[in-house]
């Protein structure tokens, strides 16, 4: 008997310790606080919990998430990117305008993806081998980028149709990739995202280069000491940012075929490291997963979604977000301070 009550004591004790740890995981307080949210708009709104919604919100949050996958990486390396709204803007209106002037698909794409590619660069070796930090280099970058879309365009609107020269087989899959289904239910955006969210998945949690971004995230002096070029990372970092803002940027593009260089992606920096912060990602650096940022997404999606839904004015829900990305960044500096 003895042994019985002494061994369901050490059960109750390991399975309070489990608990006690997933507590502590900062993805599972993310996914309490999506559940709470998603039970409040499903009883506070009438359309809230349908398939056509939920599927509504998945196609709205996949750009976002896109972007944000990429900003999880240059968040664990320690780093920050204020330049992906215009990477955004850039490289999708300069796919469309070679399009317009009768490129083929993958050419089109192929110097669109690349243009997010060299802004990557850039940003990457302002950050290191230019010893500016990152917060500093992006910004001017985000005003050289939005620049330089505007004066590719002469600040006139681009917009993709068959009346202004876009090949018709090429403009049928542009539209796809943007507006088209699988299967005829799941929106192309969010398949795209659901692909590089498991990709990015792998990457960060089984390569070398994901060890590599935490270590160089965590401690870039011990990072150095143990052989890795913090440099290189964190250029690598910057470069799949670029990479992941310019895709998105296209996407953008291929479902509502006209943009502004002064307002596509404007301000959409601030929403992509919110969603990131919200997830669990640390400005410090080193800390970060890919679920959390999806979760983070959608809390940022879903929150949208149901002040739309309950009919809250587009000035209140800027004020919401607001409020998120002070509490999120907060949140994270207090258990920072804590940990230390």
């Amino acid at each position: 008997m003895a042994d019985t009550v002494r061994s369901g004591a050490r059960a109750a004790a390991a399975g309070r310790f489990e608990l006690s740890r997933l507590l502590r995981v900062r993805e599972a307080g993310v996914f309490i606080a999506l559940v709470v949210i998603c039970l409040f708009l499903t009883f506070a709104t009438d359309g809230f919990l349908t398939s056509l919604n939920l599927l509504n919100i998945g196609r709205q949050v996949s750009l976002l998430g896109i972007m944000a996958v990429g900003m999880t990486f240059v968040l664990i390396s320690g780093e920050v990117d204020l330049s992906v709204g215009s990477t955004y803007a850039f490289s999708g209106l300069a796919t469309g305008m070679l399009i317009v002037a009768g490129w083929g698909l993958l050419p089109a794409l192929a110097v669109g993806l690349f243009a997010g590619v060299v802004i990557g660069i850039i940003n990457g070796i302002l950050s290191t081998y230019g010893r500016l930090p990152s917060l500093i280099a992006t910004l001017g970058m985000l005003s050289i980028v939005r620049g330089a879309a505007l004066i590719l365009t002469n600040g006139q609107p681009v917009t993709v149709n068959a009346r202004n020269g876009a090949l018709p087989d090429v403009l049928e899959t542009f539209s796809f990739m943007g507006q088209g289904y699988l299967f005829s239910i799941i929106p192309m955006q969010l398949v795209f995202f659901a692909i590089i969210a498991v990709l990015a998945w792998l990457v960060l949690s089984y390569s070398n280069f994901g060890f590599r971004v935490y270590a160089v995230g965590g401690s870039a002096k011990a990072a150095r000491v143990s052989g890795i070029s913090v440099n290189t990372v964190k250029i690598w970092a910057f470069v799949l940012m670029g990479l992941l803002a310019a895709f998105a940027g296209i996407l953008s593009l291929a479902f509502l075929p006209s943009g502004q260089a002064g307002r596509t992606g404007l301000g959409l920096e601030l929403d992509v490291i919110a969603a990131t912060i919200v997830g669990g990602a640390s400005l410090s650096g080193g800390e970060g997963t890919i679920l959390g940022t999806i979760l983070g997404v959608l809390i940022i999606g879903v929150m949208r979604n149901g002040l739309v839904l309950m009919g809250v004015s587009p000035f209140v829900q800027e004020l919401m977000i607001g409020l998120v990305i002070i509490i999120a960044v907060g949140i994270d500096k207090w258990t920072t301070r804590r940990a230390v």
